[in-house]
């Protein structure tokens, strides 16, 4: 009896990891297509803070719809730590992928993009301390300082650092994620 429970847990294992990454894998090659679209539109709404929000929002909720499908198909329970493994998985394969999309955009298709993108993100930092009134704060070494730091963000380094950056915020979202996928089954609890 307890050998058919392992088999069957194994299953769920496996058919948890393949879903998840079958969503990250989708999730993926939207964000990456947004990418390149809003290139191809303007390349100065990837340095918008906004479009940052936006994409965060869209993960969440194309990685929330997943999830309500894998709950579904599992027969419509699903622990917090099943679902957070869901989440966590689709996330980071996600952010892999996004993360390679990025290296090819600006090493292949535009090496000068990472400048260009530098010195809008730059100028946007300027705008907010001018705007708090501490425009006048900054030495010309620290402005240099800065900028170059922001050039380094689109390197290949910088990019690797990023996807760092991103298990980790992916590893909280997919806490808050996996509290609202998660539903357990109270006919259990007697």
């Amino acid at each position: 009896m307890e050998q058919i429970k392992t088999v069957n847990e194994l299953e769920e294992t496996s058919s948890l990891s393949q879903s998840a990454i079958r969503a990250g894998v989708i999730l993926g090659l939207i964000s990456t297509s947004l990418t390149f679209l809003l290139y191809f539109v303007d390349y100065t709404l990837l340095a918008a803070s906004w479009m940052g929000l936006v994409s965060m929002a869209l993960m969440i909720g194309v990685v929330i719809y997943f999830g309500f499908d894998y709950r579904k198909e599992i027969g419509g329970f699903i622990s917090f730590g099943k679902a957070f493994q869901f989440s966590f998985i689709a996330l980071v394969m996600s952010s892999l992928i996004a993360s390679i999309g990025s290296l090819l955009l600006f090493n292949v298709v535009d090496p000068n993009l990472p400048v260009a993108l530098g010195d809008v993100q730059f100028e946007n930092a300027l705008a907010m301390m001018e705007r708090f009134g501490a425009a006048g704060a900054m030495s010309g070494d620290q402005m240099d300082e800065m900028r170059n730091g922001l050039y380094d963000n689109y390197s290949v380094m910088g990019v690797i650092k990023s996807f760092g950056v991103l298990i980790i915020i992916s590893a909280v979202l997919s806490l808050i994620i996996g509290a609202v996928i998660k539903k357990r089954d109270k006919s259990l609890d007697m």
